[in-house]
């Protein structure tokens, strides 16, 4: 049977699906990136988060416009400290006057239960940033013990896929080699606070990287058939879970067998330059809409499928001040004056009057870029992407679409 659900009838059940699961007090966590100088104040974007049931958020950074319009509402923050806060947070008094001023004085009424330090830090080709990434995670956390909030707040790190070395076949999973020794400090602490392995994953990448060898229904949840990982025998109905579970492997391969794996970004765009195939309203729809669902059912894995993955959806609104290609400024689920950019069934209240922009330049961790592989190591299946501009790595293309390329041919081979 082919389930390709181009048909208008599959459209409307997938708009009913969506709005039934809202509807039934469900948990939806969406990234919240403010590289714009056209958004909201944020205090009327609350309604609108209240109705599509939002219930968890992601910031960059601590935005105290943010922080206090969401007080008393009863959603959870992540909050992030910027990369470029890094070396500051070596020293302790530092680290304790962050928490200070941009955490403890927003409890208890907006709740802020983990702080995201750094974002996709080992990935990003600055051997600085690397190294002060693990110390800052420890002081930030002495820093909330200080105050007695290390059992409220967690702490932790996002990474990309590009701390994987191989990715396909899932099960063969493995961490690039010389990131091991920091991804095995880092995860001792994960392991020790309790706190969530963070990882960011874009499907949409490998689709845009070789359209022509890269399945779209694979990548947008509607995939007939799927692949099977020729190792484990399990059966992947789309890239996403495989992708998740080439870093479970990596995991188990290290010990971290019971680690909390969570994914704080994944989305589509829908909007994109010539080159850039996929980036269209309706597979955005199709890709949000069917991850929502998927969602919604709690089910995890192939690999672990009592897991919950708690899935961050990225992003809120269109960033109209993102660097790099069209793409980038078209992850929102809404556009600046709170309309959807595509239906996905909401039962949206609009935002309130009070509409002028909170602020300009804001940070978000979610510009994406097609990732790399390091020379000489092999295939890995897909494509990582990275955090911010500025840490953008060189882009091995030819090698990258090798990679989807292989996979593609594995996958028809099964």
């Amino acid at each position: 049977m082919d389930f390709r659900y181009s048909s208008s009838l599959f459209t409307l059940m997938l708009l009913i699906s969506v709005s039934l699961f809202f509807t039934a007090a469900w948990s939806l966590g969406i990234n919240y990136g403010q590289i714009a100088n056209n958004l909201p104040n944020p205090k009327s974007v609350v309604p609108l988060l209240k109705s599509i049931g939002v219930t968890r958020l992601k910031l960059y950074d601590a935005d105290p416009h943010v922080l206090k319009a969401f007080a008393n509402t009863g959603v959870e923050f992540i909050v992030g400290l910027g990369n470029e806060y890094l070396v500051q947070m070596k020293d302790p008094k530092q680290a304790q006057a962050w928490v200070n001023n941009n955490v403890k004085c927003y409890l208890p009424a907006t709740k802020i239960t983990c702080i995201a330090v750094g974002n996709e830090v080992l990935t990003a080709n600055d051997t600085t940033l690397s190294a002060n990434l693990f110390p800052a995670m420890e002081n930030i956390h002495n820093a909330l013990v200080s105050v007695n909030l290390d059992k409220q707040v967690m702490v932790t790190t996002a990474h990309n896929l590009g701390i994987l070395e191989v990715s396909y076949p899932p099960s063969s999973g493995v961490f690039r080699r010389d990131l091991i020794q920091k991804l095995s400090c880092i995860l001792d602490f994960n392991c020790k606070l309790g706190s969530p392995f963070l990882i960011n994953s874009y499907p949409y990448f490998a689709y845009k990287a070789d359209s022509k060898q890269v399945p779209l229904d694979f990548v947008l949840f509607e995939s007939g058939s799927g692949i099977v990982d020729p190792v484990s025998g399990l059966h992947y109905e789309n890239m996403l879970y495989a992708q998740i579970d080439a870093v479970h492997s990596a995991l188990k391969k290290i010990g971290y067998k019971n680690v909390c794996l969570q994914i704080s970004e994944t989305g589509w765009p829908s909007k994109g330059d010539a080159d850039e195939p996929g980036a269209s309203p309706e597979n955005a729809r199709k890709y949000n809409g069917n991850l929502l669902k998927l969602m919604s059912e709690k089910k995890g894995t192939p690999l672990n499928p009592n897991s919950d993955l708690n899935i961050y959806v990225f992003a809120l609104f269109n960033e109209n001040m993102k660097p790099g290609p069209t793409s980038e400024r078209n992850f929102g689920l809404f556009k600046p004056d709170g309309t959807p950019v595509y239906d996905l069934g909401f039962n949206v209240t609009g935002l309130l009057s009070s509409n002028s922009t909170g602020s300009s330049g804001g940070s978000s961790g979610g510009t994406t870029s097609p990732g790399y592989l390091p020379a000489g190591n092999p295939p890995n299946g897909y494509l990582s992407i990275t955090a911010d501009d500025a840490e953008r790595p060189p882009f091995h293309g030819a090698l990258s679409i090798l990679c989807l390329m292989v996979l593609t041919m594995l996958q028809y081979q099964l």
